[in-house]
């Protein structure tokens, strides 16, 4: 399985296995970790699911579709690699990624 590791708003890293087939936010949310809220449930209608994303992989993931784009511009904690981690696809080629969870709005 891949691995994911996951930097905590406490700055707590810990290491997680997905199954692949799964989206980044379901991995942390099935990891354990609880202060990444994802309140829609992964439908992209939220943003409380926002990380950083290591920029080793920034361009193995998938472009940011425009309702993505639209959340993440009403985060005053948005950055150059910032993600709705829903919308990530998680995967074998995103072993060894490391996500930052984002600061809450």
């Amino acid at each position: 399985m891949p691995t994911l590791t996951v930097i905590t708003r406490e700055g707590e890293e810990r290491e997680l296995e997905g199954e692949a087939g799964l989206s980044v936010m379901e991995v942390i949310r099935d990891g354990g970790i609880d202060e990444l809220l994802a309140l829609c449930g992964g439908c992209c209608s939220c943003a409380t699911c926002h990380v950083y994303v290591d920029p080793a992989f920034a361009d193995m993931l998938p472009p940011i579709g425009p309702d993505e784009d639209d959340l993440l511009d009403s985060s005053s904690e948005r950055n150059a690699t910032s993600r709705l981690s829903c919308q990530i696809p998680f995967d074998d080629k995103l072993d060894g990624m490391t996500v930052t969870i984002a600061a809450e709005d």
